[in-house]
C-alpha cells in the first residue's frame, strides 16, 4: 500500500529538484562473480603448433611460437633477434628453445658458441646430453690434428670462394679492397683453382701465387707483372696470418674430414678466441659462408642458425653483407637466422649501420629483455615497439621479457622444466642463478605439460587449445 504521505513528499521534491535516484544499498558478492564488470581481454596469441615459450603475463594463456609455422602468415621473415642485459635470460631462452625444436624430427640447429667457460663452451653440455662433440675451433689444437674449415674447399662455389676470400681480407684491414688489389687476388684465385685439381686448393696456394703471380695473367690485362705482383702485396700479408699467423691452423688446410652435417644439432665452440679480436668476424664469415655452401640444402628440413654475441656480424659491414645474402637465400629453404645480441646501440651506431638495418629489418621476431631507461627508448625508437612496451622494458624482472611478433606485442614469462634446468643453467650461469630464481622455477605438473607437448605438434596444439578452452570457460562463467 502507498503511503500518501511519502507519495506527496516525492511529488513536491521532484517538482522542487528534478528527479532524485533511489540509492541502493551495497551488494555482497565474490570476486569471480564481480569480474563480470570488467571483462577480461588479451591480445590475440600466435596459434597452437610448435614450440611452448611458457605464458603471457597479462592472461596467463600458453604463448607458443614457431618461425616455420607463422611464415607467410603472420611472419614476413622466419629470423629473430633477442635483445637484452646479461643475467636476464636469454641464454636459458635460447637453450631451452633449440631443446624444444629438436624435439620435432625435421629440425636441425647450428650454434655458433662465442662464450665459455673452464676451456668449453657455454652449449658443452647440452651438446653432450645430446650425444654431439663440438666443433671447437682453435688456434693451439689445429696445429695438433685440430678442427679445419677450408675457406677453398670445393663444396663452396668458385663465386662464394672468391666472396669470401675478399671480406676475410677486407675485415682484416678495416676497409674495402681497391679495384687493384682485388684485380691481384681475383687472378691469383682463378688461377690456384684452374690448376689444382688432384688435392683441394689452401690459402697457402693463393699466398704463394700473390707473391709470385704467373706473367699471363700481367699480360692478359696489358699490365706489367711487378705491378700485379705490387698490387697484391697488402692482400698476401693478410692472408698470411690465417697461414702462418696467430690463426694458423684452422684455415690453411683440407677441411676436417668426419663433419657430421646431419647431426640434430651443429655446436662450433668459438670460446677459444678472444671475442674482441678481429679473429671474431672472421671466423664467423668462414663458418658462415662455408655453412651456407655444405649445409643448407633443399631437403625440406627446416634449419636454425643461432649466432650469439652476433654484434660481431651485424657491427661489421663485410662481414653483414655475406649474411645479408644468406638470410635472403635462406627463407627460401627453410632457415631461420636467430641473432643474440646485448644492445642495440652496439650495432646500430656502428661502421656497418645500413647493413645492420636491413638485417633488423629482416628480423620479423623481436624478444626485448629488461633494459635501461635510455637504452629502452633508443631501442623503441629503431624497432618501432608501442609506447608502453618501451616504458615497461626498464621494470621487467628477469625470465620475462617483450616479444613483439610482427606488430603483435606481448610481455611473455618463459617457463623452464625440471629436465631442462640443469642443462640450461650451467656453471657460467650460476652467477645469474639467484636473479633468475623467478624464471626457473616451475610447477612439476606444469613442467611436466610442457615437456610432453614439446614431443610432438600434436601435443603442443593440444596442450594450447585445452588451456584456451579453459579460459574461455572461466569468462563466460563470469558473465554468466
Amino acid at each position: 500500500m502507498i503511503d500518501p504521505l511519502g507519495a506527496l513528499t516525492e511529488a513536491f521534491t521532484s517538482f522542487l529538484f528534478g528527479k532524485v535516484e533511489t540509492t541502493r544499498l551495497p551488494v555482497r558478492t565474490s570476486t569471480g562473480q564481480a569480474q563480470a564488470v570488467y571483462l577480461p581481454t588479451a591480445a590475440p596469441g600466435l596459434g597452437d603448433s610448435g614450440v611452448i615459450i611458457g605464458r603471457e603475463v597479462y592472461s596467463g594463456k600458453g604463448y607458443i611460437y614457431d618461425p616455420f609455422q607463422l611464415y607467410g602468415q603472420q611472419l614476413p621473415a622466419p629470423h629473430w633477434l633477442v635483445l637484452g642485459e646479461s643475467g636476464n635470460g636469454k641464454s636459458a631462452l635460447e637453450k631451452t628453445y633449440v631443446l624444444r625444436q629438436l624435439r620435432f624430427r625435421d629440425r636441425q640447429v647450428v650454434v655458433l658458441d662465442a662464450q665459455g667457460e673452464d676451456g668449453v663452451g657455454e652449449w658443452n653440455l647440452i651438446a653432450q646430453e645430446l650425444g654431439i662433440t663440438p666443433i671447437r675451433l682453435d688456434p693451439t689444437a689445429a696445429l695438433n690434428g685440430g678442427i679445419r674449415l677450408n675457406p677453398l674447399d670445393p663444396s663452396i662455389t668458385a663465386t662464394g670462394q672468391l666472396a669470401l676470400l675478399r671480406t676475410i681480407i677486407e675485415v682484416a684491414m678495416g676497409r674495402g679492397l681497391d679495384e687493384r688489389s682485388g684485380f691481384a687476388l681475383k687472378v691469383a684465385h682463378a688461377y690456384v683453382t684452374d690448376t689444382i685439381t688432384h688435392r683441394q686448393p689452401v690459402l697457402t696456394d693463393i699466398v704463394e701465387q700473390l707473391r709470385h703471380p704467373e706473367a699471363e695473367s700481367a699480360e692478359a690485362m696489358n699490365v706489367d707483372i711487378d705491378d700485379v705482383r705490387a698490387w697484391g702485396l697488402d692482400v698476401a700479408l693478410v692472408l698470411d696470418r690465417l697461414v702462418d699467423g696467430d690463426l694458423r691452423g684452422m684455415f690453411d688446410g683440407p677441411t676436417t674430414a668426419g663433419i657430421d652435417l646431419d647431426a640434430p644439432l651443429i655446436v662450433f665452440d668459438l670460446s677459444h678466441i678472444d671475442r674482441n679480436s678481429i679473429a671474431m668476424p672472421i671466423l664467423m664469415a668462414i663458418v658462415g659462408v662455408w655453412l651456407e655452401h655444405t649445409w643448407i640444402r633443399p631437403d625440406r628440413k627446416k634449419r636454425i642458425f643461432l649466432v650469439e654475441e652476433a654484434w660481431h656480424i651485424i657491427n661489421s659491414p663485410f662481414v653483414a653483407q655475406l649474411f645479408q645474402r644468406l638470410l635472403k637465400f635462406g627463407r627460401r629453404l627453410g632457415l631461420s637466422f636467430v641473432a643474440v645480441v646485448h644492445h642495440l646501440s652496439d650495432v646500430v651506431d656502428g661502421a656497418a649501420a645500413r647493413e645492420a638495418a636491413a638485417i633488423l629489418k629482416m628480423a620479423s621476431t623481436r624478444t626485448i629483455y629488461a633494459q635501461k631507461a635510455d637504452e629502452a627508448r633508443a631501442t623503441g625508437r629503431v624497432l618501432g615497439l608501442p609506447r608502453w612496451a618501451v616504458e615497461i622494458i626498464p621494470t621487467l624482472t628477469p625470465g620475462i621479457a617483450v616479444w613483439d611478433v610482427n606488430g603483435n606485442v606481448q610481455v611473455v614469462k618463459h617457463l623452464i622444466t625440471e629436465a631442462e634446468r640443469p642443462l640450461v643453467f650451467t656453471d657460467r650461469a650460476m652467477t645469474e642463478a639467484s636473479a633468475m630464481s623467478e624464471a626457473s622455477a616451475m610447477p612439476t605438473d606444469e613442467a611436466r605439460a610442457i615437456q610432453e607437448a614439446a614431443d610432438a605438434e600434436a601435443e603442443a596444439r593440444a596442450e594450447a587449445m585445452a588451456m584456451e578452452r579453459q579460459w574461455r570457460d572461466e569468462s563466460s562463467e563470469t558473465v554468466a
